[in-house]
């Protein structure tokens, strides 16, 4: 039993020699320098450009609807089709709106030929020149005749007073008769006036039945189909004019200045990778959302090739003329610990860890605003080890970071 005890306590020794051992060695690790690999804060020109993220939208889009009623008996279109501007896309049966203009017109033509017109386009210019005047004053002339002689005979005591009272009467009679006929002729004249605007208004329901595209795209969403019958306002199509597209934007108020009518754009969208489309500027609302501190800017693209679609998510990089000097540090150089962004200074091996405030990203370049300074060493490798106070150890970078003179980031 001596001997277990005995035994027990050797090993016990020996765990306990392992463990401070062990303690030492990783005490050691821990305290000994740290390989990092390094690189200079350098100030460079940086080109300002607007990124900013937005949605597609046609030139152009339009609900094609009916302006009459009636059954369709024609469709010429269907989704996807393009049309011109022009083309019939239905047609409406037209037979009720032919029966009811020719019987328009021939109560045009009635009414005209009383004024003794025989075009549409004739119009009375003196109103006693109309068959019915004319007559109403040869009647008022004979009467005024008539009158004037049996008065001369009467004065000359051979004729009878009789006659001469009917004379008179029958030559008010006229003028009354001619004043009446030169109302009647007025009254006729506006009537061809309104006969003519009915016939007019009769003939747009004429047309009505042949529904056209009013501009060149395609259909977006065809809405009818034949044999439906159909009354004013009911929706027949929609049509979009997809060249150019619209891509709205929603830009910072604070890229305002840097945003202009005629600013060119280098658009991209997730359908075409590696492809860019150019746009321009078109449009710039006046005002700010003041919800989004945004405010809202138009890019127009051409599109010929139908292949951007409306609706599609677009990125717009937009270049200004605006140029700063900034400084500048590789993006593996920041590290973001717990809501903030640390940069670690390597100082005569010593590490300074320093809250930094980061700008625009450069390709792997980072904009700093706050916390560095020009010439100053960060490390860029094991920064999750590293802290104040910590010993480093400066390695060759495998891969130098290279910087152009002058290079372009989106600001967002």
């Amino acid at each position: 039993m001596v001997k277990g005890i005995v035994a027990g306590l050797a090993v016990l020794v020996l765990a306990l020699t392992g463990c401070q051992k062990q303690q030492q060695t990783t005490k050691k690790q821990d305290t000994g320098p740290i390989s990092v690999e390094v690189a200079r804060v350098t100030t460079r020109q940086l080109q300002r450009v607007v990124d900013s993220v937005g949605t597609l939208f046609p030139d152009d889009e339009v609900i094609v609807s009916a302006e009459i009623e009636g059954r369709v008996d024609k469709v010429n279109f269907d989704l996807g089709d393009i049309v011109r501007l022009g083309d019939v896309l239905a047609h409406i049966s037209d037979e009720e709106q032919r029966y009811l203009l020719q019987q328009n017109e021939a109560q045009m033509r009635q009414s005209m030929e009383r004024l003794g017109l025989k075009n549409e386009k004739d119009r009375v210019t003196d109103i006693n020149d109309t068959p019915e005047t004319r007559r109403a004053a040869a009647d008022l002339r004979a009467a005024e005749q008539r009158y004037k002689r049996i008065r001369n005979l009467v004065d000359q005591k051979i004729g009878a007073q009789a006659d001469l009272d009917q004379a008179s009467a029958q030559y008010q009679a006229m003028q009354a008769s001619f004043d009446a006929t030169l109302n009647q002729t007025r009254n006729l004249i506006q009537e061809v006036e309104r006969f003519k605007a009915v016939v007019e208004l009769q003939r747009k329901k004429l047309r009505d039945t042949t529904v056209r595209a009013p501009f060149a795209g395609s259909v977006k969403e065809r809405q009818v189909t034949t044999g439906q019958y159909v009354r004013p306002n009911t929706p027949l199509f929609t049509l979009v004019s997809i060249n150019p597209l619209r891509l709205r934007l929603e830009v910072p108020e604070r890229l305002a200045p840097w945003t202009k009518v005629g600013q060119m754009a280098d658009v991209s969208v997730e359908a075409f990778e590696n492809r860019t489309f150019r746009g321009r500027v078109s449009r710039i609302s006046p005002t700010v959302d003041q919800t989004k501190r945004t405010f809202v800017t138009e890019v127009q693209i051409a599109n010929p090739d139908s292949l951007l679609k409306p609706g599609s998510y677009a990125r717009a990089k937009l270049a200004t003329e605006k140029v700063d000097e900034v400084k500048i540090v590789p993006v593996r150089a920041v590290l973001y610990v717990l809501g903030s962004n640390k940069a670690f200074v390597v100082n005569q091996d010593v590490i300074e860890a320093r809250e930094v405030k980061v700008g625009d990203r450069v390709g792997q370049q980072l904009e700093i605003l706050e916390g560095l300074q020009e010439g100053e060493t960060v490390a860029i490798t094991q920064l999750a080890r590293l802290d104040t106070g910590s010993k480093v150890r400066v390695v060759a970078p495998k891969v130098e970071d290279k910087l152009s003179k002058v290079e372009q980031k989106p600001s967002e």
